[in-house]
């Protein structure tokens, strides 16, 4: 029997991921046939303080492989955030998409209530079970940066839509 977490994780995060990649690729045709310097859309953001469409996608990809990573008991893979074109994030999404089908089931059997120890960008650790983190912190953040992501090409033209963003399923 496969885990419920693994269940509730990879295969959303692969569906979601898959959307973005879709997303991504409409973007990038949209700046060519509006003859857009792509580099508009992706340092565009939604608000000042808030991170443009490239840190978007790297921090919704991060959120996937560092969760799953974590959830399955495994090191997480490292990457260099050194995408600067559309299709630099194609490779990354596809990285991550590699990495979470290499991924066996078996490996999330105890996800649930394994320990899982965060330092989120301050000095204060967390400590999760392995259920809570994955449906109280890393789903909705992941959740938040390709809903972002999806937001900023919408709000600038692109012509995306729900089942864009929803993927294959």
């Amino acid at each position: 029997m496969t885990s419920a977490i693994y269940t509730a994780s990879i295969p959303v995060f692969k569906q979601m991921l898959g959307g973005l990649k879709v997303v991504l690729s409409k973007a990038e045709a949209h700046a060519a046939d509006k003859k857009i310097d792509p580099n508009a859309l992706l340092q565009a953001r939604l608000f000042p303080d808030m991170f443009p469409l490239l840190r978007q996608v790297q921090v919704a990809s991060d959120f996937a492989k560092s969760v799953s990573a974590r959830l399955a008991g495994v090191e997480v893979p490292k990457m260099a955030d050194t995408e600067v074109t559309f299709a630099d994030l194609q490779v990354r999404i596809d990285a991550v998409l590699a990495f979470l089908t290499g991924l066996d089931p078996a490996q999330f059997e105890e996800a649930a209530t394994r320990e899982i120890v965060t330092q989120a960008g301050t000095p204060k650790e967390k400590r999760f079970t392995g259920q809570s983190y994955l449906f109280n912190y890393g789903l909705p953040h992941f959740f938040f940066h390709t809903t972002t992501a999806y937001a900023i090409l919408r709000h600038n033209g692109v012509e995306v839509g729900k089942k864009d963003y929803i993927g294959s399923y």
